[in-house]
């Protein structure tokens, strides 16, 4: 048996305690372990995984195709009164109140129709897709794991140390996340409680040669890692803080990411936190009968939207919101039409999220089309691949060369402008009234300028290169700040435009390219 088989093993039964502690549900990765430059070191990100499927199409809801969808799914589709109007094009389920309000204020970017080629419906084989960000199935190291081997090829020997002392990945309960399965070792440690301190005993076995003394040294070399994260993890959750009034402790992840924000301000230099909220295989009450707006969905996207609302608002009062993003992701979607039990069933493509101060907000992708007849088990097809948003994370927030994250997929690479809002060529200090910055430029479906102004009235137009004014963006007194203003570009053709802001201290115009 292969060593990391069987410490994989191992950790799942009786050995699983020296990987646990109580409580919260996250991963986090090492400071430096990308590479990345000065700019991303004290960066971090978190991903929240939906287990079981998630119904895109009852979470993003493509607005122009509801009539469409309205025959296929009519025992499971939302109200079109309920629809919280996102864009003109799209709404989001009734129930996600706290992150409509994120993307109205530019904190929020919704992705659509992310999965894989020939998508698999199979649970398991899926996610070991999503976890190892590979096609192919004799891959076993998952897609930060491939990282961590490059750098540290010495794992777990040697670990921590003065230089590394805080844990490489920290996932919920009892199970090691295969995302940072490596070559000889899982970089992940399982945590349920970082407020409780716990030493375990280590006799500190030495090999004596034989195969089974190898492993019993191994396993020693593990519990006094452990041991030593730990106190890590226990002094950073005491050491830091919170601040939002929005956490419901009824609330599970909500209690995960208000712990993951006292670990971040207490000083863990840990780079992402992994959580997973079950449930979503919704093959039957995913809507109770007498109200499509109510359910086993409804109630877990509700909880998705409270808790990562309150986290934002929690991670922006401690002052630490531009070292954050999030994103969420699940291993497939559902299929276009409903099932006979008010569920739906395995599918393909769906949409995900990512949030933060950071990111680029808006739509990235088209919506959906929708049509009039499916064949039996239609499903949502693949627009943008998972690795390709995988990629661009590595690449906008931890500012990994693009060489370094190809290298890490089996196929081409496509980067989209995701989470680069604080990547930007000018530094904010430099912003004044006669120039801003927009980003992404070129862009897709969604961009945002940003600009300083004074005490004044600011108009922001879009313009062809006519001078038509084909767009108002804003059009109000705006307070003494530097603002960062969204706006949609899903109405207009691809091209060259102008964006023009108009204001007492100063007028400028800036170049936009809308692709796709």
């Amino acid at each position: 048996m292969k060593r990391r088989n069987f410490v994989k093993n191992i950790s799942l039964a009786s050995l699983a305690t020296p990987f646990v502690l109580k409580g919260i549900n996250y991963q986090a990765i090492q400071n430096k372990l990308f590479g990345y430059s000065k700019n991303a070191e004290d960066r971090v990100l978190v991903m929240i995984r939906l287990n079981g499927g998630n119904d895109g199409l009852n979470t993003v809801i493509p607005l122009d195709a509801y009539d469409n969808l309205a025959i296929h799914r009519p025992n499971v589709i939302l109200p079109q009164n309920s629809i919280l109007q996102t864009t003109s094009t799209i709404g989001l389920h009734p129930a996600m109140s706290g992150m409509n309000n994120m993307f109205q204020d530019g904190k929020l970017c919704i992705v659509q129709n992310v999965g894989y080629p020939e998508q698999n419906r199979s649970h398991f084989r899926s996610m070991d897709i999503w976890s190892t960000g590979s096609l192919d199935q004799n891959e076993t190291k998952g897609w930060l794991g491939r990282k961590f081997d490059n750098d540290y090829p010495n794992y777990p020997n040697d670990y921590p140390n003065a230089n590394y002392p805080d844990p490489f990945a920290i996932s919920m309960g009892y199970e090691v996340s295969s995302t940072c399965q490596g070559l000889m070792a899982n970089f992940s440690h399982a945590v349920s409680d970082p407020f409780t301190n716990f030493t375990l005993y280590n006799s500190n076995e030495v090999s004596d040669g034989s195969y089974f003394g190898s492993h019993l040294e191994y396993i020693s070399v593990l519990v006094a890692q452990t041991n030593a994260y730990v106190d890590q993890i226990t002094a950073a959750a005491n050491a830091g803080n919170t601040l939002s009034t929005m956490y419901d402790n009824n609330n599970p992840i909500a209690v995960q990411l208000r712990q993951v924000a006292q670990m971040i301000s207490g000083g863990l230099k840990t780079k992402v936190y992994i959580l997973n909220i079950n449930g979503f295989d919704t093959h039957n009450a995913q809507v109770v009968a007498s109200d499509k707006t109510a359910g086993d969905h409804a109630n877990l996207l509700k909880t998705l939207s409270d808790a990562v609302a309150a986290f934002q608002d929690d991670i922006s009062l401690l002052g630490i919101d531009k070292r954050v993003a999030g994103m969420t992701f699940s291993e497939f979607g559902r299929q276009i039409a409903s099932n006979g039990s008010d569920g739906t069933d395995h599918g393909d493509a769906a949409p995900m999220f990512l949030f933060g101060a950071c990111i680029n907000s808006g739509v990235i992708g088209n919506n959906p089309v929708i049509d009039s007849v499916l064949d039996v088990q239609d499903a949502l097809p693949m627009q943008i691949d998972f690795r390709d948003v995988y990629a661009s994370i590595l690449k906008d927030w931890f500012e990994v060369a693009e060489s370094e994250v190809q290298a890490l997929f089996e196929h081409n690479v496509t980067f989209y402008q995701m989470l680069g809002a604080c990547n930007l060529g000018l530094n904010e200090e430099n912003l004044n009234e006669s120039k801003g910055i927009l980003f992404p430029n070129p862009a897709m479906s969604a961009s945002s300028i940003r600009f300083s102004c004074a005490n004044e009235w600011v108009r922001v137009e879009i313009l062809d290169l006519n001078g038509k004014c084909l767009k108002t963006i804003i059009n109000k007194e705006l307070t003494q700040n530097v603002h960062t203003i969204p706006f949609q570009l899903e109405d207009l053709s691809p091209g060259k435009y102008l964006v023009q802001v108009r204001k007492k201290s100063g007028d400028f115009s800036l170049n936009l390219i809308k692709v796709k």
